[in-house]
């Protein structure tokens, strides 16, 4: 079979590298968005909050621009092997972001809330658990541009670690609530922002995942470390 002319494939890898670069600009969106949200939570800052639920749809605008790009490749360059699993892997990719912009916004909202309500709970543990997945969520969209499977499995076995820190935080809330019922309405609130934190955890996991399989195709074990034992307690934390 003859290989193709020099210009189309150029042309195809030009695609390619405008797509990472789709990519990481929607990525950088919405690492902004997750960092904004936990700042507006522990600042205490109702504008950002606003801030970050008006750049909800900025995300929302980049998946489809990025989704219509990726379609377009698949339809006129008709890529296999190697370059299909990357086509592949970037639609999957920008529907994480996507609900990864969605639960910041998620948090934002929670935030305005907490801050109207009389509270007297340390935010420490939430601070954390948003530091670790801001550094996780970073290090996935990063590995995605640099094409490194072993950043990938580290991004994947890293979740583990705030997953315990979410089962920690679940426990002492759900402690607060039953020793005094004044505490449930702030503490409800904690929780589902506690859980939208892990929930970006996940979603950072799966990418992380979707980038190891387009790098080596290859998938990683089914089972992947997973420290969340809450699920029979808390559910519908999206909206």
């Amino acid at each position: 079979m003859p290989s193709e002319p020099k210009h189309i494939v150029a042309s195809f890898e030009a695609d390619l590298k405008k797509l990472r670069d789709m990519i990481a600009a929607m990525g950088g969106l919405v690492e902004r968005a997750v960092a904004d949200a936990a700042t507006a939570l522990l600042d205490r800052n109702p504008d950002l909050a606003a801030r970050v639920i008006e750049l909800d749809a900025k995300i929302d605008a980049e998946e489809h621009a990025i989704e219509q790009f990726a379609v377009r490749l698949l339809a006129l360059r008709q890529p296999v092997a190697d370059d299909l699993r990357h086509v592949i892997q970037a639609l999957k990719i920008i529907t994480d972001l996507e609900r990864i912009g969605d639960y910041a916004a998620n948090i934002a909202k929670r935030s305005i809330v907490i801050n109207q309500v009389a509270s007297s709970f340390t935010l420490s543990g939430l601070g954390q658990m948003a530091l670790l997945v801001q550094q996780n969520l970073k290090s996935s969209i990063d590995t995605i541009g640099e094409a490194s499977p072993e950043k990938a499995v580290a991004v994947w076995r890293a979740d583990q670690a705030v997953d315990d820190l979410y089962n920690t935080i679940f426990r002492e809330l759900i402690t607060y609530m039953m020793e005094d019922p004044r505490n449930i309405t702030p503490c409800t609130h904690l929780l589902f922002i506690a859980k939208n934190l892990e929930r970006i955890g996940d979603h950072t996991t799966n990418m992380a995942e979707l980038t190891y399989y387009a790098i080596t195709g290859e998938n990683l074990p089914d089972f992947r470390p997973k420290g969340d034992h809450t699920s029979a307690y808390i559910h519908n934390v999206d909206a």
